[in-house]
């Protein structure tokens, strides 16, 4: 079994570089007024072997950069992401590294309440449009429902790359089974993106204790549809719990201390027991995480 090493969170690295950093523009503010800086952390992670890295477009949306300079600058800063993402490929000399579009969730992460159905073209159109030069993968990431990523993919362009779908799952109270931050049942996601024709299925930015669960129901599901020949993954977050009614924008998220590389490399080996064959990081896991899992996964 081959497995692909995914990047990791990118906020935290601007944050360990002095990058330019607050609420509530978050890991956009680096992309407007220190691009630079977004561009050494593409090229950290794919020196400690991040086979796939991800563009710095996710809080290019109004939850995070407001209505006015989304529609000013939207697209603009969405290309620059595709941009920065290619140079640091191109600069690390490893020119079979991958780049994936990040499709954030268009209305806050964790917030399927905030979902507004009629807007996903407004806010969608302009970041995919500006990534498309220069991705390899498009990856709707952080989906709290199951209506962001079906909603989205009718927008994507008409070609071959493929679509990765990552959801986030509920991790503050247990459930009977693993859930999206909705309240859908992981199984009718899962059945769900195999109808839309996506080629992975990812769980990420919520608790690695949730995850290993979600896995072994969507390989489940994929063998109860004959669709195992769409690949799975993880990339969990580093937070504590994060409640239904979490707001991205209040304040950072305290990290786990005992979730170490090493910890975080046990989880990793446990998901791949259960298929996954995509592994990275999501917020709190660094370029050493990273390293680690490319030197024991690989």
């Amino acid at each position: 079994m081959t497995i692909t090493i995914l990047d990791g969170g990118m906020s935290r690295e601007l944050m360990r570089l002095n990058a330019p950093f607050r609420q509530p523009e978050w890991s956009a503010l680096s992309l407007i007024e220190k691009p630079s800086a977004v561009q050494q952390v593409h090229e950290e992670f794919i020196k400690a072997g991040a086979e796939v890295i991800t563009t710095n477009s996710y809080a290019v949306v109004p939850f995070h950069i407001g209505e006015q300079r989304f529609h000013a600058d939207g697209k603009m800063l969405a290309e620059r992401a595709g941009r920065l993402a290619q140079t640091a490929v191109q600069n690390s000399g490893v020119l079979t590294t991958k780049i994936a579009g990040s499709l954030p969730p268009m209305f806050g992460s964790y917030r399927a309440d905030l979902i507004q159905p009629d807007r996903f073209a407004e806010i969608a159109q302009p970041i995919i449009d500006g990534l498309s030069p220069y991705v390899d993968i498009w990856l709707c990431e952080t989906q709290s429902a199951i209506i962001e990523p079906v909603s989205v993919q009718k927008l994507l362009p008409k070609d071959e790359r493929p679509l990765w779908v990552s959801f986030t799952l509920t991790d503050d109270k247990p459930t009977s089974e693993p859930q999206l931050r909705s309240g859908e049942s992981v199984q009718s996601a899962v059945e769900k993106m195999i109808e839309i024709g996506v080629q992975a299925i990812l769980f990420n930015c919520c608790q690695p204790e949730v995850i290993e669960q979600a896995l072994i129901v969507t390989r489940k599901t994929l063998e109860k549809h004959t669709a195992l020949h769409i690949k799975t993954g993880a990339y969990a977050n580093a937070f504590a719990p994060q409640p239904e009614d979490a707001t991205a924008n209040d304040g950072l998220d305290e990290v786990r201390q005992d979730l170490t590389p090493l910890a975080y490399l046990q989880w990793a080996k446990k998901w791949t027991d259960y298929g996954a064959t995509i592994i990275g990081g999501c917020c709190g896991i660094g370029v050493d995480y990273i390293a680690v899992l490319a030197k024991n996964l690989k």
